[in-house]
């Protein structure tokens, strides 16, 4: 049987944290449900909701109910739980060190100061997964305020777009793998290429 892999969105649960920077990995993993006709629904054996079903193979969509600082618990627990290796794990999460719209994907390294990233590599004791960051913009001041801030008025209009672009990224990590998403969407933002 194909192994199943898991896709988490990074944020934080709560009405007043929906529309921050910081929960654009549950945007995300919330449009792959949608587009792989998927639903979440609560866990009774990790602290998220999570969403199962199949393309091409067994695929698991989590979000973590954690808060992000804590993210790595509710990832932790679903990968033991499912017997899923750290190779079939791709995190989305919001990065302010990328402009805002640009998608940049790995397949491993350090958490670059993202404190939900950090609580995944420190739970999982290991750096080798996939994640996609996704930019967010550089903060005019607190980086914490930024992050949990909601997007300004010009990027809200881009959003649903940028979501969209993460999604099919996601898709393709699925099927087709990291070296192939990253060859598609690591393009530097507006470089025309």
């Amino acid at each position: 049987m194909a192994e199943t892999r898991l896709i988490v969105g990074l944020g934080n649960p709560g009405k007043e944290y929906e529309r921050t920077r910081h929960n654009i990995g549950f945007m995300v993993v919330q449009r792959l449900a949608v587009e792989l006709n998927l639903a979440f629904k609560a866990s009774s054996f990790t602290k998220g909701l999570v969403a199962q079903g199949t393309k091409g193979q067994p695929v698991c969509l989590l979000m973590p109910v954690t808060f992000m600082n804590h993210s790595g618990i509710a990832v932790k627990e679903l990968m033991r739980k499912k017997a899923i290796a750290s190779e079939d794990l791709l995190v989305v999460t919001d990065d302010f060190n990328l402009p805002f719209g640009q998608l940049r994907f790995r397949p491993q390294g350090s958490a670059g100061g993202h404190n939900g990233l950090a609580s995944v590599i420190e739970q999982l004791g290991d750096d080798h997964f996939s994640r996609l960051r996704i930019g967010v913009g550089a903060p005019n001041g607190s980086s914490t305020d930024h992050v949990l801030g909601n997007f300004s008025k010009e990027e809200t209009k881009a959003l649903k777009a940028l979501v969209e672009a993460a999604a099919e990224g996601c898709q393709v990590w699925l099927t087709e793998g990291i070296n192939i998403a990253m060859e598609q969407y690591n393009k530097r933002k507006n470089d025309g290429k």
